[in-house]
C-alpha cells in the first residue's frame, strides 16, 4: 500500500483502488498456498485502505472474489463504490471464483445498505441515479 500511496503522491494516475482477494484455485501458487484470506481480512484491507489512500479517490468493494453480501458489507468498511457488473470476467472465474450479478442486484444490494445507487462512468461521472431506498 505504501508503493501504491507513493506512486499516487508523484503522478496520481489512479482512480480507484481494488483489493482483490487471492484466489487459489486452478493456479501453481495455489498448490503452495496453505491459507487464503477470511472475509474478516478483507473487510480489515478495505477499512485500512480507506484510511491510508487518501489520496486515492475511490476505494471499491471487490465482489466479484468476495461475493455480493460481503461486496455490500464492503460499503461500511470505507468502500464508495461496488465496481462494474461483468459482461466477461476471465482472470477470477479462471481460479474458480464466479459470482454474477445484475443492475438490478447492485441496487438492491447498495440500497439495504442504506446508499443511494448510481451508475457511473469510468472517470466516475454520474451517468444514472437510481431512487434512495
Amino acid at each position: 500500500m505504501r508503493r501504491i500511496r507513493d506512486l499516487q503522491d508523484e503522478h496520481h494516475g489512479f482512480r480507484a483502488f481494488i483489493s482483490w482477494t487471492f484466489q487459489p484455485d486452478h493456479t501453481r501458487l495455489g498448490r503452495e498456498v496453505h491459507e487464503t484470506p477470511t472475509s474478516f481480512d478483507y473487510l480489515l484491507t478495505q477499512a485500512v485502505s480507506r484510511l491510508y489512500l487518501d489520496n486515492v479517490d475511490h476505494i471499491q468493494s471487490s465482489w466479484v472474489t468476495q461475493g455480493l453480501k460481503i461486496g455490500q458489507v464492503a460499503l461500511h468498511f470505507g468502500a464508495d463504490d461496488m465496481g462494474s457488473i461483468m459482461i466477461e470476467e476471465n482472470v477470477v472465474s479462471a481460479a474458480g471464483t464466479t459470482y454474477r450479478a445484475t443492475t438490478e442486484d447492485f441496487v438492491h444490494y447498495i440500497r439495504n445498505a442504506g446508499f443511494q445507487p448510481r451508475q457511473r462512468d469510468t472517470l466516475y461521472r454520474t451517468v444514472r441515479e437510481y431512487a434512495a431506498a
